[in-house]
């Protein structure tokens, strides 16, 4: 049982601490959960949107941008070494990057107008799609599956690394994140991988309502649906802002 998504693991839902029989995971809590935080994502990131829309001035938002992004990957580690913690990390991480996700919107909309409407409704539309394909069996998590996701994510992760390693000397790969062919085809295949682990997260967040965990793991289920859901964001917009440059 492996996912990409690095919070959930073979080894999430063991250890979690004694269960009450009323007091178990289960599917629709983890959705009721995950739809809470997507309201406290989109309320703090229509906060820092409007600032940004009605000043123009990148420079009231950047505080808040640094805050949600650098406040987000700490909580983030937090709820994944403290799963107990979710229910008050897991909303606070919403919040966060909310705020992160409200100004790079914003700033992109303003260069782009309309692409923010294409980019969410392509990632719930992913999102949803996914979500039908895997109930409907059309979509099966075998070992094999797992492995080349898994695979595949973490030369993704190793890439991003090098490349922001690289940057901090002054090099840059213009051919895979410029606007070419290759960078587009790169971006294509990097949103393929990044949807699909939304199927390895639903494999796991079932998993984990079958085997009885504990009710605070809805709190961290909703989570790593959201770490990966804010990735195939960022990762369709990445896309999306190539494509428009091209015109």
């Amino acid at each position: 049982m492996k996912t990409s998504n690095p919070a959930l693991s073979a080894r999430t839902f063991a250890n979690v601490g004694p269960i009450d029989s009323d007091q178990v995971m289960t599917i629709q809590g983890t959705v009721n959960k995950t739809a809470l935080m997507l309201l406290f994502v989109f309320l703090s990131s229509a906060w820092t949107w409007n600032i940004y829309i009605k000043s123009g001035n990148l420079a009231q938002i950047i505080p808040m941008m640094l805050v949600g992004a650098i406040g987000g990957f700490i909580i983030a580690l937090v709820t994944i070494f403290k799963k107990q913690w979710a229910g008050f990390t897991a909303p606070v991480y919403a919040v966060l990057e909310g705020l992160f996700l409200g100004g790079i919107s914003a700033i992109f909309n303003a260069k782009y107008p309309g692409i923010i409407i294409q980019a969410v409704g392509l990632t719930f539309g992913t999102l949803f799609c996914l979500l039908a394909a895997y109930k409907s069996g059309v979509i099966r998590v075998t070992a094999r599956f797992k492995l080349g996701v898994v695979a595949a994510t973490g030369g993704i992760a190793v890439f991003y690394l090098i490349s922001i390693i690289l940057s901090l000397f002054g090099v840059r790969i213009p051919i895979i994140f410029g606007n070419g062919i290759f960078g587009i085809l790169f971006s294509v295949f990097v949103v393929i991988i990044a949807a699909l682990n939304l199927v390895l997260d639903f494999d796991l967040i079932e998993q984990g309502a079958e085997r009885g965990a504990p009710k605070f793991m809805e709190w961290y289920g909703a989570f790593a649906l959201m770490v990966t859901l804010i990735w195939l964001y960022l990762e369709i917009l990445r896309l999306l802002t190539k494509l428009q440059s091209r015109r």
